[in-house]
């Protein structure tokens, strides 16, 4: 039920634009001969000529309607032209009207907080950039205005006369206006000249409503398409509510509107406001009652949120009549075809805007053929998101299953999932929400585990037979490191090892010779993306760092982590680990992954490469750091490039980590970490200080 929310005590400037017949405008300017000309844009399906999803004015001048479907729209208008929707996995591809409806808010942002209610209608509040205008530039002083300010509508003018446009001036310019009025003349100013920039940034008109507030605004800017606006001053609000059907009003349009009609007998706002505050208390409850009573006298505290980006991504289609699903291999074929769609849009926006979801949702529409009493809805799901299409499939097609024993058990039979009792599936929708930003400065914790020598997490598809692939590629001045993926390859800069051909080939040697010897039952994990790590052979790893480090220059040392890397990405496959070898003729061969029998302590990834667990102790104040006892390893190769000099020294204080970073990690590693921070705890009676996750991995600058 709808909620009263506390009213600014200071005056607003809201509007609303709402962009005019948009889906039409974006395949004109795709194609600009159809501009002018009666147009529609249908839906993919080919029945009766597809159904219409927009209209241009051309057209709804001759007759044409959105409720029509292609062929009757041709009986009508006989010289319409009918776009086609673009198609993707058998179903509507909106992403070229997303796309364009993001260019036009980019452009209305420029002048107040922006908040996006849909593909192609915005609110704006021009509240800061008002009382700017009205402070150093007021209406009253322009000598002169723009013809698209002269065309505004202001409720309470008589528009019958031949010199409206006098009149629209006189009424913006008025120096005897109260506060109120001389902010929404600044906001007509603003607007009009947004409107101008859209146009001719993007080549799209707009229409838009100004009040002081949403409610209004959007009202408002439905009044006169297209590009045009419409101004509601506080005098002329109860005259513009009074006729209004209540139907209409947002909120009202579903079971409370219908209440309010049967219950309350009543059509319009203007009726609804004859009823006291007390009264609609008493029926509707203290604050719905309130809410009601405020929207009667065009009174709404709703604020414009600052949010530019959709608060959620989803992905649907229905199937109406005979085109319902009737069994479980064509719902699975159409989740996964949804699943792939969202899929690409979340990871689109985590990359373009650094945001990550949290909650994945699934909604069917159903209901059961056979059934004699009345149908039951089929119920809802919801899960944590994980990324990745397999797993955003996997985990749909499980609530579907779900939902659906639940759907059938409500009409008393027990439904085996293999076969159809009788269920039919009308739509099916796909949606992830609650999405946050990722704070600016971190990234996921297998940042600080792919820039070792020689070791990179990528993405790959996962091979038949399990294998890490080895390859090469030399390239300019120095070898590098090739990393493969599906989609891309990343170089990783290893000039900084000897040139020498003779080193070179001494250390080609070793690593063959270490990757052959190390046992396969050794494992790591590589991958830390799900909370449930993917391992690979030791040999992929500790040997390779060891033996690369007999050619690195005392300078440089190759298993210092890369701080300017840019950060890891969700992908859609497991993270697999490439090693590839900088010597050059070495040709392609396979190592087979052996089983995961454990994974080892998470101190082997807080150190250097040149520190072992042994040298690692933990000072009385907190703080871990290395020490110069032996390696706990043993290795000769380690040892070795030990002595090539002394470097940069860890240092890691257990009272700041934030134990919050700890749930990135897996339970028995968890409970590893957090044993070692527990007693350092007890000897610190300061506040621990909360930091990012990087101060964790670096090493200490001090």
């Amino acid at each position: 039920m709808p909620v009263s929310k506390p009213v600014s005590s200071s005056s607003r400037v809201i509007a609303h634009v709402d962009m005019d017949c948009f889906y039409v405008q974006v395949e004109q300017r795709k194609q600009p001969q159809l501009r002018g000309l009666p147009t529609a844009v249908v839906q993919y399906n080919e029945w009766k000529g597809g159904g219409l999803i927009a209209v241009s004015y051309e057209a709804r001048k001759d007759g044409v309607k959105r409720s029509m479907r292609g062929d009757e729209a041709k009986s009508v208008c006989p010289h319409i032209q009918l776009v086609q929707v673009p198609v993707a996995r058998g179903k509507a591809d909106l992403g070229t009207y997303r796309d364009a409806g993001s260019e036009v808010i980019a452009i209305l942002a420029r002048k107040g907080r922006c908040e996006r209610a849909s593909i192609d209608e915005v609110y704006l509040d021009l509240t800061d950039a008002a009382e700017t205008m009205l402070a150093e530039s007021p209406p009253e002083s322009l000598d002169d205005m723009e013809e698209e300010v002269l065309k505004s509508h202001i409720l309470g003018l008589d528009e019958n006369v031949t010199d409206i446009k006098d009149k629209v001036r006189f009424w913006l310019q008025r120096s005897d206006a109260d506060h109120n009025d001389k902010l929404l003349s600044c906001g007509t100013l603003i607007v009009a000249e947004l409107q101008k920039q859209v146009l001719k940034e993007t080549e799209f008109t707009c229409s838009a409503g100004i009040a002081h507030n949403k409610m209004l605004a959007k009202l408002a800017s439905g009044l006169n398409k297209p590009a045009q606006q419409t101004i509601v001053p506080s005098a002329s609000v109860d005259k513009f509510l009074e006729s209004w059907p209540i139907k209409k009003m947002k909120q009202l349009g579903g079971k409370l509107g219908d209440s309010l009609k049967s219950d309350l007998e009543i059509n319009t706002v203007g009726e609804l406001r004859q009823f006291s505050e007390q009264k609609l208390q008493e029926r509707y409850g203290f604050n719905t009652g309130t809410w009601l009573w405020n929207i009667a006298r065009g009174v709404s505290g709703e604020e414009v949120k600052g949010r530019i980006l959709p608060k959620s991504h989803g992905s649907g289609k229905t199937f109406p009549g005979p085109r319902a699903l009737k069994s479980i291999d064509t719902v699975s074929h159409w989740v996964k075809q949804l699943c792939e769609e969202l899929s690409e849009r979340l990871i689109a926006d985590l990359d373009h805007n650094k945001r990550i979801a949290q909650i994945l949702t699934l909604h069917v529409t159903a209901y059961k053929s056979s059934s004699t009493g009345s149908q039951k809805k089929f119920p809802s799901k919801s899960c944590p998101l994980r990324y990745g299409t397999p797993k955003i499939q996997e985990d749909a097609l499980s609530m579907f299953h779900a939902g659906l024993r639940e759907f059938m058990e409500t009409h008393g039979v027990k439904n085996d999932i293999n076969q159809n009792n009788g269920w039919r599936v009308t739509g099916l929708s796909i949606s992830a929400s609650k999405i946050l930003g990722v704070p600016q400065g971190t990234s996921t914790i297998t940042k600080f585990f792919s820039s070792q020598c020689g070791v990179s997490v990528i993405s790959s598809k996962e091979k038949d037979d399990e294998s890490i692939q080895f390859s090469e590629k030399k390239q300019n001045s120095g070898d590098r490191l090739l990393i493969e993926g599906e989609e891309s390859a990343t170089m990783h800069d290893f000039s900084c090892l000897d040139q020498n051909e003779d080193k070179a080939q001494s250390l080609k040697d070793q690593t063959a010779r270490i990757v052959t010897e190390i046992s396969q039952d050794d494992i790591i994990p590589c991958s830390l993306v799900d909370k449930a790590p993917t391992s690979c052979s030791l040999s992929d790893t500790a040997p390779v760092d060891a033996s690369l480090e007999l050619a690195i220059n005392e300078r440089k040392y190759c298993s210092e982590i890369v701080q300017d890397e840019p950060p890891y990405k969700f992908h859609d496959d497991e993270p697999v680990l490439s090693i590839l070898s900088p010597a050059s003729k070495i040709q392609d061969r396979e190592v087979k992954k052996s089983k995961t029998k454990g994974t080892p302590s998470i101190l082997s990834f807080l150190k250097r490469s040149d520190y072992t667990c042994s040298q690692l102790k933990h000072e009385s104040n907190g703080v871990l750091k290395d020490t110069d006892t032996p390696s706990c390893s043993g290795s000769n190769a380690v040892q070795s490039s030990r002595n090539m000099g002394k470097r940069e020294r860890w240092s890691y204080n257990a009272n700041e980590i934030d134990p919050t970073i700890l749930e990135e990690l897996p339970a028995d590693i968890q409970e590893e970490l957090r044993d070692w921070i527990r007693p350092q705890k007890q000897h610190h009676t300061d506040t621990p200080k909360r930091g990012s996750i990087t101060s964790y991995f670096l090493p200490s600058k001090g």
